[in-house]
């Protein structure tokens, strides 16, 4: 085949094919950048609300609609709320995270002895049903402590890990305008906002609301079909 036949060739399958599959890819991870999205989840910083192997789904016009590929927002509608899982990009490395608002703008965050105070009122906690802890191994049953922590218009399960040192007394700290404060639910298992500070309004890219699927990644990643499509703190 000499080089002007593998030429006209190249140029027909561009015209024919190639070139209509790459709009269409095109297209369709600009939709996924700008309207949903789904994150996987590979530490234990969000358990056991999140475990390691979820696949969450994340809704990225909760809030605002963005550019594709950037974080420009065209337009905003809401706010994240206290309690709501968001995913974001980290102020301290830029790396994308899930984590839960805890603080909103104006808001004073204090931990004392693990405990939250939120604006001077500690928040309250309750024991929790053994059957929201199902899903955990034996393991992280045995080593943890549970226990519902009841934001103002959220309720929603925390660990802690006493056998570990960790940082169980913090702030208080003021959240700056226009920023979010945001903590693992595994209190002291959890790269956060006492750590890294808090997240600039731009650098949340959506909510998320469930768990499209998981796998048990210490059980030769077999799926964990209870969790197929589960509301987040349901």
């Amino acid at each position: 085949m000499n080089t002007a036949t593998l030429r006209s060739r190249v140029r027909y399958w561009w015209r024919k094919e190639i070139r209509w599959w790459l709009v269409i890819g095109l297209v369709v991870f600009s939709l996924r950048s700008a309207l949903a999205d789904w994150s996987d989840v590979p530490t234990g910083s969000m358990k056991p609300t999140i475990l390691e192997g979820d696949r969450i789904f994340v809704n990225k016009l909760a809030y605002d609609l963005k550019v594709p590929f950037t974080t420009r927002h065209l337009a905003e509608w809401s706010n994240p709320q206290r309690g709501d899982i968001v995913v974001f990009f980290s102020p301290r490395d830029g790396q994308r995270l899930v984590k839960r608002v805890v603080g909103l703008p104006g808001d004073t965050i204090e931990l004392r002895h693990n405990g939250l105070v939120l604006n001077g009122e500690a928040v309250e906690y309750q024991a929790i049903a053994e059957g929201r802890l199902s899903d955990l191994a034996v393991t992280d049953r045995a080593s943890s402590v549970y226990a519902v922590e009841q934001l103002p218009g959220q309720r929603h399960a925390v660990a802690s890990i006493p056998a570990i040192n960790a940082l169980r007394d913090f702030g208080p700290y003021h959240v700056p305008a226009g920023q979010y404060f945001m903590m693992g639910d595994n209190r002291d298992n959890s790269l956060d906002s006492r750590y890294f500070g808090s997240v600039e309004r731009s650098r949340i890219v959506g909510r998320a609301t469930a768990v499209a699927f998981s796998v048990d990644r210490e059980n030769y990643w077999f799926p964990r079909w209870q969790r197929f499509m589960t509301a987040l703190d349901r």
